[in-house]
């Protein structure tokens, strides 16, 4: 039950980058999404963009200051047309390579597209790591 669906958000996935292109696959993450829908970019509180301009024009914005992008996925199970991923994602942003710990669920419409994405992480804990590199200045004597 779900591989279908499962196989779709491994493509998904994919379509980000392993980690070694500088963006990913924007063209063919667009063309996943069914046209209606909608992603929570996190859970609880984070903005919720509805229809794929609203998703393309975020995901235009990210790439602004990220890049390099790797899905990590650990577990991946399915309910019928809901799929849920445990991942440890990896992407540079300000020339910081941040460790990104989530869990993300898909709907899958009858089409085969995905209808709903959530992603439920810590935002602060991005932020943490951002700040942590940023406040590492190197040291000229060394």
């Amino acid at each position: 039950m779900g591989a279908r669906e499962e196989g779709i958000v491994q493509r998904f996935m994919d379509a980000w980058g392993d980690g070694t292109q500088e963006v990913p696959d924007v063209e063919t993450v667009m063309a996943m999404f069914a046209e209606d829908a909608v992603w929570q970019l996190w859970v609880p509180g984070g903005p919720v963009l509805r229809g794929r301009d609203a998703i393309r024009k975020d995901i235009d914005r990210q790439l602004t200051f990220s890049n390099t992008m790797q899905c990590g996925p650990t577990h991946v199970t399915s309910s019928n047309r809901v799929v849920m991923t445990e991942r440890v994602d990896h992407f540079r942003s300000k020339d910081v390579t941040v460790e990104h710990a989530l869990v993300a669920i898909f709907e899958i419409d009858e089409d085969g597209l995905i209808a709903a994405w959530r992603e439920y992480f810590d935002p602060g804990d991005i932020n943490r790591q951002l700040a942590k590199a940023s406040a590492v200045v190197p040291r000229a004597d060394v």
